[in-house]
């Protein structure tokens, strides 16, 4: 089995691997701080309820945009797994598409591994929209090459600017809401309103603007936890898939066991 794992700025995803089917998923806050052994802790224990042996897992990868939990994600492989991870950008599991910008090197894993998993399981010229901490919009072509993109708040950081700089607005859930109407009749119902249907306006527009300087049909791929939500109040996505950065790292894993 392949153990992959996505280190994200809010989450630290694990997913495993059968061929290309996952098998259980997992996720834990994001800590810079965290050891190898309180990972293993936790994850040892996840493995068992779910009845799988750790001789089961043969092969980890990660992606990270986290670099203090690099370490201890690396420590996580070899001290309770006897294993060398794959690190996705380097190495065996380096990138093998063209990252066509003026500093490739800035690419985050994230963003690279979306890429890889839309243009393999999608294909054709696309938009990818991760919904994340940020929400980053990529442009891919249809040979797979990444010619640049956007990079914007996410919507829960949009509401944390806002309620934690004003002195009365309440903390509110980010949900869809109950109506279509954009004129609310209380403060909560006007902040949804702003934030929730104000962001659905920004993506679309945006996406318009990328569609009209691509110039060709482009599909719209959209990932990330609150992908579902937006994809039941807006008709922009073509494709939407919550695990794409993790089948990024299986695409990216079986690529390098193959060089």
């Amino acid at each position: 089995m392949l153990l992959a794992i996505d280190a994200g700025n809010t989450n630290v995803v694990f997913a495993l691997f059968e061929g290309k089917d996952i098998r259980a998923r997992w996720r834990i806050a994001t800590d810079g701080r965290r050891t190898g052994d309180e990972y293993a802790t936790w994850l040892v224990q996840l493995l068992a309820i779910e009845g799988i042996e750790r001789s089961a897992i043969t092969r980890i990868i990660f992606g990270s945009v986290v670099p203090r939990a690099n370490h201890n994600i690396t420590v996580l492989a070899q001290k309770y797994f006897g294993i060398e991870p794959m690190v996705a950008g380097d190495g065996a599991a380096a990138w093998d598409f063209d990252i066509d910008v003026e500093q490739p090197n800035t690419l985050g894993a994230d963003r690279a591994l979306n890429c890889i998993a839309a243009h393999e399981l999608v294909g054709g010229d696309m938009i990818v929209v991760d919904f994340g901490t940020a929400t980053k919009f990529e442009a891919v072509d249809f040979n797979g090459a990444y010619k640049g993109g956007i990079i914007a708040p996410g919507i829960n950081l949009s509401l944390d600017a806002l309620v934690g700089n004003t002195a009365k607005l309440p903390r509110i859930a980010i949900r869809a809401p109950e109506t279509a109407s954009v004129i609310g009749r209380n403060t909560e119902d006007q902040m949804l309103i702003g934030v929730f249907w104000g962001y659905v306006a920004m993506m679309e527009g945006l996406i318009a603007r990328m569609k009209a300087e691509i110039g060709r049909p482009v599909k719209v791929v959209a990932t990330g936890g609150l992908a579902i939500l937006f994809d039941e109040k807006t008709d922009i996505f073509d494709v939407v898939d919550a695990d794409l950065t993790i089948r990024g790292l299986q695409i990216l894993a079986d690529r390098a066991g193959a060089r």
